[in-house]
């Protein structure tokens, strides 16, 4: 398959009513990309495709839980109906928790960051990916985190589970190669969803990376200067 060009690929944002989906999802639609917008709640989901201004016919809402494969299918058989492929998959699904010791942890604090992390992104993996390859093109595009390597305290499952989340996508990559599927991912400390590094600025916020910078980099991986690009870990908390 010819790569699509801007404009005409089938971007699928699951996690579409969170602040790096919102702004990922504007991104693309300035370049006139349709968009499948995926979450939980379809009231969110149409009131963030109002906020975007986007247009009838230039997207559909996919509701469903991505921890459930049967609905992580339904989510992507909704973006065939609408639009016959899908070419570029973003996981940004959220989800954080911490403070907890892990010596104090109960089975669910730790499930619900698995689940979360893990399954989503695999049941998404599965439903997704395979079409991908047999047309001959795709991007699939994970976010990280600086945690899944630095581990820090009282955090151990959400960092777990974002560190088995990048293995899984590396490996992926690998399995891909030479399909015209790329699988990357970008990471980043903590998003500055309010632009708190500009307006009060402090070494708490310094390295955190606002959904715009993000969204850049994402838009350019899956341009076409980015073919050669496959199972990496792009890290954007280097300012200090």
């Amino acid at each position: 398959m010819t790569a699509p060009a801007p404009g005409d690929r089938v971007v699928l944002v699951a996690g579409a009513t969170g602040a790096l989906g919102r702004t990922t999802a504007a991104a693309f639609a300035e370049h006139g990309d349709r968009l499948v917008l995926c979450g939980r709640d379809a009231v969110r989901l149409d009131r963030a495709a109002a906020e975007l201004g986007l247009a009838e016919g230039r997207w559909v809402a996919a509701v469903g839980d991505l921890r459930d494969a049967e609905q992580a299918r339904a989510v992507v058989a909704t973006a065939l109906s609408a639009f016959g492929r899908v070419d570029v998959v973003l996981h940004l699904v959220g989800g954080f928790a911490s403070g907890t010791p892990i010596v104090e942890l109960d089975d669910a604090q730790a499930q619900s960051m698995i689940d979360q992390h893990i399954w989503t992104m695999l049941n998404l993996v599965k439903a997704a990916v395979p079409g991908m390859a047999e047309r001959g093109w795709g991007r699939f595009i994970g976010a990280a985190t600086t945690a899944a390597v630095t581990a820090p305290a009282r955090s151990g499952p959400y960092a777990a589970a974002k560190a088995a989340q990048e293995i899984l996508l590396r490996s992926l990559a690998k399995e891909v190669a030479g399909s015209g599927v790329t699988v990357n991912m970008v990471a980043m400390r903590a998003i500055d969803a309010e632009h708190e590094r500009e307006t009060a600025p402090s070494p708490k916020n310094a390295s955190w990376t606002t959904p715009e910078e993000i969204a850049a980099v994402i838009l350019f991986l899956c341009s076409d200067a980015a073919v050669a690009i496959n199972g990496a870990r792009i890290p954007l908390d280097g300012r200090v």
